[in-house]
């Protein structure tokens, strides 16, 4: 985790917009307390869209963040997609009610793989439905690297129907994490009409900056201070509007 928070902002120069399109993301199983007070401080000073931790963190961040334009991102079914549609409907309540203002939930990748669409759709719509009541955005994690592209079509489709605000690449748990070459195939199914989180792997301006031009107008990674921190072309700016939902 970066200290740059220590210092003074007003020295620090960094990319605004491109820190207003990351989530700040801190979803190790041994995160401490600490170290997410220390993220809420960094999505603070830069601006990050939003803080995406672990569930049980959710109303710390909720409690750090009041009053500022960073949003407080938890993840569902986390990070397999193999719990039921009822315990995910009832852990997004559950995050929604401690605070949170957007969710990334994880499909049942096996289902998918077996081909029971109706029931991914079904888990999807089970997130979505609670969360659409409180004004929440939902992302739907496909876990790009486990799928073929025929399932990634699949889920992507599913996750439209299903109501989801942003397909997302990956948990950053499973083998790989995002590409170009899934960022613009998920565009390019999708079309404009949703947005699309490229997530897992990210650590470097040149890897987001490659992601964003492929078609995701957001991003997730740990690595955020360095990349909107890290020296830029100032030909290699950051346009939002481009690929909005």
């Amino acid at each position: 985790m970066s200290n740059s928070s220590s210092h003074n902002p007003q020295a620090i120069s960094f990319d605004t917009a491109l820190a207003r399109m990351i989530d700040h993301t801190l979803l190790k199983p041994e995160a401490t307390g600490a170290q997410i007070e220390q993220l809420c401080r960094e999505a603070r000073q830069f601006g990050f869209a939003s803080v995406c931790v672990n569930p049980c963190y959710v109303s710390l961040c909720a409690d750090r963040l009041r009053g500022t334009t960073v949003k407080v991102c938890t993840v569902i079914g986390f990070p397999l997609g193999a719990a039921s549609p009822n315990t995910k409907a009832f852990e997004t309540g559950r995050a929604i009610q401690d605070g949170a203002q957007e969710v990334d939930m994880v499909i049942n990748v096996g289902m998918l793989k077996t081909g029971n669409d109706a029931y991914v759709e079904r888990d999807i719509r089970s997130v979505v439905s609670v969360a659409k009541r409180s004004g929440v955005a939902t992302k739907v994690i496909i876990e790009t690297s486990l799928l073929s592209d025929d399932e990634k079509k699949r889920a992507c489709l599913l996750a439209k129907t299903g109501g989801g605000d942003f397909i997302k690449t990956s948990t950053g748990f499973a083998k790989g994490g995002a590409t170009v070459e899934d960022v613009a195939l998920i565009r390019k199914i999708v079309g404009p009409s949703m947005g699309v989180k490229a997530s897992g792997g990210i650590r470097t301006r040149e890897d987001a900056l490659a992601l964003i031009a492929s078609g995701a107008n957001r991003l997730g990674t740990s690595a955020s201070v360095h990349i909107v921190t890290e020296w830029k072309d100032p030909a290699s700016s950051i346009h939002e509007g481009n690929h909005s939902p």
